[in-house]
């Protein structure tokens, strides 16, 4: 029998494989997606820099990409389109997809580390960003540095960046506690972004003060819709998919999220550069690379003091101090980008920001290495 229907397969078919070839050439897929991605997250603050690049030889197509796009939905209409929230949403679905949530469980048992890194998260905005606008009240700018105060605050109140539980790998630092933390202030986000910055409001004159006040209206709607809810369907997508299409999900989604990660950047960074290089201000410039490295490192030595008091282990104390200092800058970025898009100079201390973190991050990282499991955390700024 099995010889007669042997003879009736045509010869073109090709003969079909067994299931222990195709289980490898799964296997070698799957293999070849995680090198990939191992390599690009080796590469997170050089791929910022190449974007950074990228946006000054290169503005066109970024500018491109900023403006709204209409799609032409036949006789339903047309759908607008912008592509730095979808991209966000992507790196957050991306995000949310590879939670490993069944590591939550050890918070119940140890939950402090959780709990002091909201508090901080929540405090750090409300003591670093008054004492900036003390100080550049003093300079000569006629707006007493309001300008970049609003984007520090826009910075500050976002949640803890999804991107940091890559470096909480990288360093051997406590993950479901930097789980937790990326979660919670997600899921908060739509309430403390309009807490934090309603309470920072009356730092700033010169219209910001208003310009802000438009920028909360649309804050909550951005964190529920544009935060909280790619984050979330990743959640759902991993609790729901069986094993193996959620292997291949992550095998596409996880690199993919990482390139539109600097294309993100990339596109961010446009949208400041041309304002920049239209208009140039070289004490701006200045002035916004300052501002940042001050609440930059304020924030990881209150994260690193904070963990030093509280007596955590390495992985914990790491992993506090990270959430700390790591702010989703992509986020305050495309909140700049939708509701005050008449105001791009704004961008320039954001992406300044999202490059020192990243700095200051890795060097966390060295530190805890190089401590080993059995040392203590010091106070030391990062």
């Amino acid at each position: 029998m099995n010889n007669c229907l042997a003879r009736r397969i045509p010869a073109f078919l090709p003969a079909p494989l067994p299931r222990r070839k195709k289980a490898d050439l799964n296997t070698r897929s799957a293999a070849r997606t995680d090198k990939a991605t191992d390599w690009l997250r080796r590469r997170l603050g050089r791929g910022v820099v190449l974007s950074y690049a990228a946006a000054l030889l290169l503005p066109g197509p970024g500018r491109w990409l900023r403006r709204a796009h209409s799609l032409s939905l036949g006789a339903s209409g047309h759908l607008t389109l912008t592509t730095a929230p979808l991209l966000l949403s992507l790196v957050l679905f991306s995000a949310g997809l590879q939670v490993p949530l069944r590591a939550l469980g050890t918070l119940l048992r140890c939950p402090i580390p959780l709990l002091a890194g909201l508090v901080l998260h929540l405090a750090i905005p409300l003591l670093a960003i008054p004492a900036v606008a003390f100080l550049l009240r003093r300079t000569p700018d006629t707006d007493g540095g309001s300008g970049l105060v609003t984007a520090m605050i826009l910075i500050a109140a976002m949640p803890v960046a999804a991107g940091v539980t890559v470096w909480t790998g990288k360093g051997g630092g406590d993950q479901p506690t930097m789980v937790g933390l990326v979660l919670a202030s997600t899921l908060l986000s739509p309430l403390t972004i309009p807490l934090v910055t309603s309470a920072l409001v009356p730092l700033l004159g010169g219209g910001y003060a208003d310009a802000l006040t438009r920028a909360l209206h649309a804050g909550g709607g951005f964190a529920l819709v544009g935060v909280v809810l790619p984050c979330t369907a990743g959640l759902v997508c991993r609790l729901a998919l069986p094993a193996p299409w959620l292997r291949r999900l992550l095998g596409i989604g996880v690199p993919l999220a990482l390139v539109g990660s600097f294309l993100l950047t990339y596109v961010n960074a446009c949208g400041a550069l041309g304002s920049f290089l239209a208009h140039p201000r070289p004490l701006l410039l200045a002035a916004a690379l300052a501002v940042a490295a001050s609440v930059c490192l304020l924030s990881f030595t209150v994260g690193r003091g904070a963990a030093r008091l509280l007596g955590l282990d390495p992985p914990a104390a790491s992993s506090l101090t990270l959430a700390c200092g790591m702010n989703n800058s992509s986020a305050s970025a495309v909140l700049i980008t939708t509701t005050l898009p008449d105001k791009p100079h704004l961008l320039l201390p954001v992406l300044a920001y999202g490059l020192l973190q990243k700095t200051a991050a890795g060097r966390v990282v060295r530190g805890q290495r190089s401590r080993g499991p059995g040392s203590r955390p010091t106070a030391h700024a990062p």
